[in-house]
């Protein structure tokens, strides 16, 4: 098992930056994503995406949770904000 960048557990982060999927607009194939908020603030993780639908630029700026379990992100966006 390959260690994961972060500890298990749940972070509030900000999208810095996505990158669009070449075929489908509505989609982006990566996130950059910045930690904001306690001991590991500031530290900034790019991420697979999968099932993350919205363009590259309706994500950038976006604020988001990720969820460490095992090792193993999961990045939900909050389209509430």
């Amino acid at each position: 098992m390959v260690d994961a960048p972060v500890p298990d557990g749940t972070y509030d982060v900000f999208v810095v930056d996505a990158l669009a999927h070449p075929d489908q607009p509505d989609s982006v194939t990566s996130v950059e994503v910045t930690i904001v908020a306690g001991g590991l603030k500031g530290e900034v993780l790019v991420l697979g995406a999968r099932g993350i639908s919205g363009s590259d630029i309706d994500l950038i700026g976006m604020p988001a949770t990720l969820t460490v379990i095992d090792g193993v992100p999961a990045l939900v966006i909050d389209s509430d904000a």
